[in-house]
């Protein structure tokens, strides 16, 4: 059986507060976007919006925010 991939590594007390949560995700993806989520709230960007989030936290789009959000 094929183990299954990390979740990628974000700022350190990020992934320490989320990692309380990681049970709840069902697949790391879901988890990836729940991390990324918290660092563009804590981000110094003027406006929140998940195309500004994904920019900051290097994502090509906010399609998957928008899909863990939904």
């Amino acid at each position: 059986m094929i183990a299954p991939r990390k979740a990628a590594r974000t700022v350190h007390f990020v992934d320490d507060y989320c990692a309380v949560y990681k049970d709840i995700f069902p697949e790391v993806r879901s988890f990836e976007s729940f991390k990324y989520l918290h660092i563009g709230m804590i981000s110094q960007i003027k406006r929140k919006s998940l195309p500004g989030i994904a920019k900051v936290v290097g994502l090509s789009n906010e399609q998957s925010l928008h899909h863990f959000l939904t």
